[in-house]
């Protein structure tokens, strides 16, 4: 019995090994099937690549199956030997437009100026920065052409911080852009407006494609990528909040530090002052510019000489040779009751109405008056949290000491826009040097009048 039961056993043991045997047997003959089906597919697909690259009309080296051109019939097939031309065009995808809002952007920026800085380390951080400080993103086409221009006279220090912040900055903001250093010759009087002319002037014979302006101290450092160096339907002012002012705008028609104009905006308002020698005033003149833009002679005649108090704030005022007659002509009709006469231009008019009786001392006279265009721009801005601006603390530069004329300058914009800019800018190239991060313009642009100079 005992022998028997011992048979039984090993007869199921020797059957369970078989069948493990057989299972065994079953996955390895699996294995060995997919192994050799991927070997098979590995190598068609070598061999069909490999044909393709031999093969010049080949359609598999074509994007959407398109399909080829052969030529004439009679044209002679290439022969096996033959090596395919190495100049042959491949069809590549056009870029697409960049976006409105790159999406590369990082928001708020930790910007200070402890550690040390050389050019060549900001070379070493930018290598896709072309000679002369330019760069074009290779990934999408650029809605603008921005030429940066920096108005400079012994500020290397400064400079080096201004690159190492800003051109990564504007490669991620994906803008096409110059940056052009105009710097000012000799010791004399600082002249930032002109200097600022002559960068526009010159960066257009550098490149004509260009058609926005971006006008920078060396002295701002941008908080927060998301303030786009860009040009907007309207002239925008970047530098909304420096630190310097708590970070606040330190007046509504504050429009210094970093601005920009397209090319049409630029030229409309005859570009910068020439006239402003040393510091302040140049920004409050191109902000009247901007806001009060003549017209040529149009043939509007309005109440005459405006003797006399007339409404609530009439008077005459003689500004350089002109005459500014204020409110009282009324708010509605001219523009708040500001508008310009120039001297000698009377014609006597009659049937035309009497005398306004809120004017009672108006001469009987008519004028002929430009036609004035106030609020001809308004000024943009960012958002204060975003156009947040750090500034390289420093003194005051020899030889840019306060303009003492610059307030009598400011109230005759009006009167000096249309015969002090670009229509009457002089200056001398000394020389221009291509550097790695930038280009060097160095120019002579005079000295003030004497009696400017005298203060």
């Amino acid at each position: 019995m005992t022998r028997l039961l011992l048979g039984v056993t090993l007869e199921r043991i020797c059957k369970a090994v078989l069948l493990l045997c057989l299972l065994h047997f079953v996955i390895i003959m699996i294995l060995y099937f997919d192994v050799y089906a991927q070997h098979l597919d590995f190598f068609s697909r070598f061999n069909a690549r490999n044909a393709s690259r031999s093969h010049p009309f080949s359609n598999s080296s074509r994007p959407n199956g398109t399909v080829p051109s052969y030529g004439p019939a009679s044209a002679e097939a290439p022969s096996p030997s033959t090596k395919p031309s190495t100049n042959q065009s491949t069809t590549e995808k056009p870029l697409q437009p960049c976006q409105e809002t790159p999406p590369g952007l990082v928001g708020r920026l930790l910007i200070e100026f402890s550690s040390p800085m050389s050019m060549e380390r900001v070379q070493r951080e930018n290598p896709d920065v072309r000679q002369g400080g330019k760069y074009s993103p290779p990934d999408c086409l650029p809605r603008q052409k921005v030429a940066i221009l920096i108005p400079f006279r012994h500020r290397e220090h400064h400079l080096k911080y201004w690159l190492h912040y800003l051109h990564p900055i504007l490669r991620r903001q994906k803008v096409a852009y110059g940056i052009y250093i105009i710097n000012q010759f000799g010791e004399d009087t600082f002249n930032r407006a002109k200097l600022l002319n002559v960068g526009f002037m010159e960066a257009l014979k550098d490149d004509e494609e260009y058609d926005c302006f971006i006008f920078s101290d060396v002295d701002l450092i941008p908080m927060d990528d998301r303030n786009l160096y860009r040009c907007y339907e309207q002239p925008r002012h970047f530098a909304v909040g420096m630190d310097k002012f708590g970070f606040r705008l330190p007046y509504a028609g504050y429009f210094g530090g970093v601005s920009g104009l397209s090319k049409s905006q630029f030229l409309k308002i005859n570009g910068f002052p020439n006239e402003y020698w040393g510091w302040g005033g140049e920004d409050d003149d191109i902000f009247n510019r901007l806001n009060a833009i003549a017209s040529p002679w149009t043939g509007v005649a309005v109440w005459g000489h405006c003797h006399g108090a007339c409404g609530t704030l009439g008077h005459d005022t003689d500004l350089g040779g002109a005459w500014l007659c204020s409110s009282w002509l009324g708010t509605a009709l001219f523009n708040q009751g500001q508008v310009y006469f120039a001297r000698g231009l009377t014609l006597e008019v009659s049937g035309l109405g009497s005398v306004p009786p809120w004017c009672p001392h108006t001469d009987p006279t008519l004028l002929l008056a430009p036609s004035i265009s106030l609020n001809g721009m308004k000024v943009s801005r960012p958002d204060i949290r975003i156009g947040r601006y750090r500034m390289i603390k420093h003194e005051r530069d020899k030889h840019n000491e306060p303009n003492p004329q610059r307030f009598t300058k400011i109230q005759n914009t009006k009167m000096t826009m249309k015969r002090d800019g670009i229509s009457s800018l002089q200056y001398r190239l000394v020389e221009i040097s291509r550097q790695p991060m930038y280009t060097n313009i160095t120019v002579e642009i005079g000295r003030p009048p004497p009696r400017l100079a005298r203060g």
